[in-house]
């Protein structure tokens, strides 16, 4: 069976810059939901890579799916971001690294 995740790249705006800690805790309240409900497999801050602000991997059952968590996370919805979305199929032992 074919297992995919979805990479949201959380891409700065000119707005970023006037983010603020409730907009911080916001995040973090999402982040905290997304990973109560099974949704989160990774998320993470950049660091050196200038327009990026960071990425979660998530666990969805499509990709419409994973598109509607992107567009509830609160840097999109407050203007702080956007976002790229991209399916990654997984490759593991299991599926003999997709060979």
């Amino acid at each position: 069976m074919e297992e995919w995740l979805y990479v949201m790249m959380i891409k700065k705006t000119k707005e970023y810059r006037k983010l603020n800690r409730a907009g911080v805790v916001a995040h973090v309240d999402n982040l905290r939901k997304l990973d109560d409900q099974g949704c989160l497999a990774l998320g993470g801050a950049f660091k050196g890579y200038p327009g990026m602000a960071g990425m979660y991997l998530l666990k969805a059952n499509s990709y419409e799916e994973a598109e509607t968590i992107c567009q509830q996370e609160p840097l999109i919805v407050a203007g702080y971001a956007t976002y790229e979305l991209h399916q990654l199929q997984v490759a593991n032992k299991d599926n003999n690294y997709l060979l």
